[in-house]
């Protein structure tokens, strides 16, 4: 007898707290299709999004169709026995053309395989608003950013003004700060991407007080595991990805042992400032001691002589 054979079905149910919209574009993205065509598949109909698969492949392809958020099932095929003795070979003819209409049926299944719907990971691109980055590239593109623009602005931008070239040294400080105005809004957006969230919440940056903590959140706040609409997971982080994010300890702890220098070094300055205006108040008030008591005496007056 013949092993069970099985097929996956979908009526347009989805899982709990899932937005359609949001299974829409992921169904998208799964099956490399617009959204027009997976439309058809939420009219309340039960449509067979595969067939004549075995027990495991059915449970790989509904795992991979749960993650989009949608509600499939697993139906088993009608059994067929044949006996191959009673079985006689058709004679050949050319294949029957399909009609047009059924072609474009609304009832028909995306044809793209769900296992060859996304690569394994997104491609890397520093420059783009398209793809995903995790947390520790985020951070090392960061401060591989900062360190590069600055370098290259604290280098040509204070030797101009040195050399009285102000106006040209001055533009060239704005544009390194554009270059990385740009790079910072690219490498944040490819984070909120890996989040599942909309690049457009980046403005959340010019937002008084929550701009300050936006960018820790995007450091902090772990991605998605698999896929999500925005593409497959980032590759693995390298060695070089994980140097650079660790040298923000380095950086945060530079940053904090500078501030409390600073700050000792004020009070210093100002503790040494006040004992010496005392000193110098003390050394006038005895030198003014000593003029009184070395005046003389004035001679005494004889009232009764006047």
């Amino acid at each position: 007898m013949s092993e069970n054979r099985f097929k996956i079905v979908f009526d347009g149910t989805l899982l709990p707290g899932v937005d359609i919209t949001t299974a829409k574009l992921n169904l998208a993205a799964l099956f490399k299709s617009d959204v027009a065509a997976i439309d058809r598949l939420f009219n309340g109909t039960p449509v067979t999004l595969k067939r004549d698969l075995s027990q495991a492949d059915a449970h790989t392809y509904l795992n991979a169709l749960s993650k989009t958020g949608i509600d499939a099932r697993i139906e088993a095929e009608p059994a067929i026995e044949l006996d191959l003795t009673d079985v006689q070979p058709p004679p050949a003819s050319p294949a029957a053309p399909v009609a047009p209409e059924l072609e474009a049926s609304p009832y028909a299944p995306p044809r793209a395989p769900v296992g060859e719907a996304l690569p394994a990971f997104s491609e890397l691109k520093v420059f783009s608003v398209q793809g995903r980055i995790g947390r520790l590239r985020y951070l090392a593109w960061s401060l591989a950013a900062l360190m590069i623009i600055g370098a290259v602005a604290g280098t040509l931008g204070l030797g101009l003004l040195a050399d009285d070239q102000r106006v040209l040294g001055a533009l060239v400080c704005v544009v390194a700060l554009l270059a990385y105005f740009y790079v910072n809004i690219t490498i944040s957006v490819q984070r909120l991407h890996d989040l599942g969230w909309s690049g457009w919440l980046w403005f959340l940056n010019l937002v008084p007080f929550v701009g300050g903590l936006f960018p820790l959140a995007l450091a902090v706040i772990p991605g998605n595991d698999g896929a999500n609409r925005y593409g497959p997971v980032q590759p693995p982080n390298s060695t070089a990805v994980k140097v650079l994010s660790a040298l923000w300890l380095v950086v945060i702890v530079l940053t904090v042992v500078g501030a409390l220098a600073g700050g000792l070094a004020g009070l210093s300055e100002e503790y040494e400032s006040a004992l010496g205006s005392r000193y110098e108040s003390s050394q006038l008030t005895d030198k003014v001691d000593t003029n009184d008591a070395a005046q003389a005496p004035l001679p005494p007056v004889d009232y009764e002589k006047e």
